[in-house]
C-alpha cells in the first residue's frame, strides 16, 4: 500500500495505473475509520482494478460551533486497516496542500433547493465544503468511479446531482448503510455514547422501520407520520429530535402521495452525539 501527501504524486502513480489500462475507484473519508468505511472499499475493489482512499479533515464543512479542532485524526490505525484490505493507494493530504490559498477561495456550490433544506437548515455552508472538497479530490484523484455511503443521503444526493450537472466522467456508487447487529447505523459519533445511550440508539432505526410499514399500508398522512415518528423517538430516550421527513428521494422535497421514490431521513440526539438514519421506500 502506498501512502501519498502531495497531489503530484499521487496523479503519477494513477496515470500510470491508467496507462496500464486499469480502471481507478475511490473512496473519501474524514479518517477515523470503522466497518462502514471498509465495506465502501470493497464495493471500490469489486467494480475497479486499483482503490485510493483520501483521509483529510476537511475544515471547510465544519461550522463555527463545530467539532474540527476534536474530531478524531486516528491515521496509523486507520493505515493499518487499510493495509489489511489490500488497499493500494492512501491520499492522505495536509490542509495546505488542499488550500495552498485558504479555504475561503473558489467554491463549489449546488443549488440551496437542495443543499439549504434538512441538514444545511442547521449547517448553512456545510455542503460548500463538501462539494468543493470533494470536487478538488475527483481533480486530483481523477478516479473512474467513486463509492459513498448511503447514511449521509443528502450528502449522497448533493454529490450526485454535483456531478451530474458538471459533467464529471465519474459512476457515483451508492452503498447501503453498514449496521450492527441490533441495527444502529455505523458511524464514527457512536464511540461518544455511553451505555445507557447505545441502548436507546437503535431505536432509531426501529422507528423509521415502523414508519415505512404504515407508509407501505397506504398511510400517506406524511405529516401526522412523522409527529408521530417523533414523539416515539422522544419517548424511547431520545433527548431531542431535529427531524423526521418523508421526502422524494431525488430532490429532498417534501414527499407527496403521487410520488413513487420516496426516503424517510431522521435525525435524533443523545446527549451531544448527533444521529443520521435514513430508510429508502419504492412504492
Amino acid at each position: 500500500m502506498q501512502i501519498f501527501k502531495q497531489v503530484h504524486d499521487l496523479r503519477q502513480q494513477v496515470t500510470a495505473w491508467k496507462k496500464a489500462g486499469h480502471s481507478v475507484g475511490f473512496v473519501p473519508t474524514m479518517g477515523n475509520l470503522h466497518a462502514g468505511h471498509l465495506s465502501l472499499v470493497k464495493i471500490a475493489q469489486q467494480t475497479c482494478d486499483k482503490v485510493v482512499v483520501s483521509i483529510f479533515v476537511n475544515p471547510m464543512q465544519f461550522g463555527p460551533n463545530e467539532d474540527f479542532d476534536s474530531y478524531p485524526r486516528t491515521f496509523e490505525l486507520d493505515q493499518s486497516k487499510l493495509s489489511d484490505l489490500q488497499t493500494d493507494a492512501v491520499f492522505y493530504p495536509s490542509v495546505d496542500a488542499m488550500y495552498p490559498n485558504g479555504i475561503q477561495q473558489t467554491k463549489v456550490q449546488v443549488p440551496e433547493k437542495l443543499t439549504g433544506l434538512l441538514e444545511g437548515e442547521s449547517r448553512p455552508g456545510h455542503f460548500d465544503g463538501v462539494t468543493t472538497v470533494v470536487n478538488k479530490l475527483f481533480n486530483m484523484v481523477q478516479p473512474d468511479k467513486a463509492v459513498f455511503g448511503q447514511k449521509d443521503y443528502q450528502q449522497l444526493a448533493v454529490i450526485k446531482t454535483m456531478v451530474e450537472e458538471l459533467a464529471m466522467p465519474i459512476e457515483i456508487i451508492s452503498a447501503p448503510i453498514g449496521r450492527d447487529a441490533d441495527g444502529l447505523a455505523l458511524s464514527s459519533r457512536n464511540q461518544y455514547l455511553t451505555n445507557k445511550q447505545r441502548n436507546i440508539a437503535p431505536k432509531l432505526f426501529v422507528t423509521l422501520q415502523d414508519l415505512a410499514i404504515a407508509i407501505q399500508s397506504g398511510n400517506l398522512n406524511f405529516l401526522e407520520l412523522e409527529q408521530a415518528a417523533t414523539a416515539q423517538l422522544l419517548a424511547a430516550g431520545f433527548d431531542s429530535v431535529d427531524y423526521v421527513r418523508v421526502c422524494n428521494s431525488k430532490t429532498l422535497q417534501e414527499a407527496t402521495p403521487f410520488e413513487k421514490e420516496r426516503v424517510i431521513l431522521a435525525v435524533a440526539r443523545l446527549g451531544k452525539t448527533r444521529l443520521l438514519d435514513n430508510v429508502l421506500l419504492n412504492i
